[in-house]
């Protein structure tokens, strides 16, 4: 976090030079007084100026930052984080040359790094932002591929008349393929299990 002390005549002008020398808007700092100042003789002699500390604030977009570099750099994982904030969610795109690894079998290990860093931004904030991870333009490709698998299973279960059961998704992959099948005439979807292992069930209406 970026901080520096100011001396002024008064705190507010202490406060405003603190803005202009870090290059942020006065109500992104966070300030402490130092010293507060004082008049001297008759008003000239012995007056001793403000003094504060002012720091910039740091966004809920710099903690995700902080934490996924931190993160990766335990993982030995070489990789970029570009951040889009909105003003309810964090878009987080990773680039890499190994984006295999943050990827996992299924997205697992992606999913897992998406819940983590939703859990160490939002501990400590008054307000929630959902953290939303993505890396080589995964989660569309994984989408594409399940709104197919829903399809195919959909006539599947028209042709057998049978029930399938889905091999355990993550809340994600479920909600593709209900909302997928949703207004599909011929079968019906709900999920049973309890997490990690809740699974997707496609039925003949």
């Amino acid at each position: 976090m970026k901080s520096v002390e100011i001396t002024g005549k008064t705190v507010d002008e202490a406060i405003l030079t603190a803005a202009i020398q870090l290059k942020v808007h006065r109500d992104k700092l966070e300030v402490e007084v130092l010293e507060e100042p004082v008049k001297g003789l008759l008003g000239i002699f012995g007056n001793k100026h403000a003094k504060i500390k002012a720091s910039v604030m740091q966004t809920m977009a710099d903690t995700t930052r902080e934490f996924l570099m931190s993160l990766f750099e335990r993982m030995n994982l070489e990789a970029k984080v570009d951040l889009t904030e909105t003003d309810d969610s964090i878009l987080v795109e990773v680039s890499g040359p190994k984006m295999g690894i943050l990827i996992g079998h299924r997205g697992e290990t992606l999913d897992a790094v998406q819940y983590l860093s939703n859990l160490a931004v939002n501990r400590d904030s008054e307000e929630y932002k959902r953290v939303v991870m993505d890396t080589e333009n995964y989660r569309n490709k994984r989408q594409e591929t399940l709104i197919k698998l829903a399809k195919r299973l959909s006539n599947k279960v028209q042709k057998t008349r049978k029930k399938i059961v889905l091999e355990p998704m993550n809340p994600f992959e479920r909600r593709v393929i209900h909302s997928t099948l949703q207004k599909d005439p011929r079968v019906i979807t709900h999920s049973e299990g309890e997490e990690p292992y809740r699974k997707v069930v496609i039925s003949l209406k």
